[in-house]
């Protein structure tokens, strides 16, 4: 990757027609193995993330993986595909309560995830 990569924003290769199904409940690969699956997943312009229930992988906890790691979503199976390793997921900011909704967690995950991308 390049600076070019957005966080929250999908990238070409994910893009998905305007009338396609919700991804909840659709499986996450790394590129190591399956991770879980989607619990939640938006597709606001500038914040668009999924959150991923990893149940007993690492302990139940869920993931928050911006948009811009979603390498390419499979529709027909039910794939959803990200460049990264289970290891650089599992050492995500943690989420708690309502995190997510804090500038300060939104920029420490992208800082995070960003630094796999330069």
């Amino acid at each position: 990757m390049n600076e070019a990569w957005d966080a929250w924003n999908y990238r070409e290769s994910a893009k998905r027609a305007p009338d396609a199904a919700s991804m909840v409940g659709y499986h996450v690969h790394a590129v190591d193995g399956d991770i879980g699956k989607i619990d939640a997943a938006t597709t606001d312009v500038g914040a668009s993330n999924v959150v991923v229930d990893t149940g007993p992988w690492i302990f139940g906890r869920k993931v928050i993986l911006p948009a811009g790691t979603v390498e390419r979503v499979d529709d027909v199976n039910e794939m959803v595909y990200v460049d990264l390793t289970k290891d650089q997921i599992k050492d995500s900011p943690e989420l708690e309560g309502g995190a997510f909704d804090e500038a300060i967690y939104r920029t420490n995950l992208g800082a995070y995830y960003g630094g796999f991308y330069l």
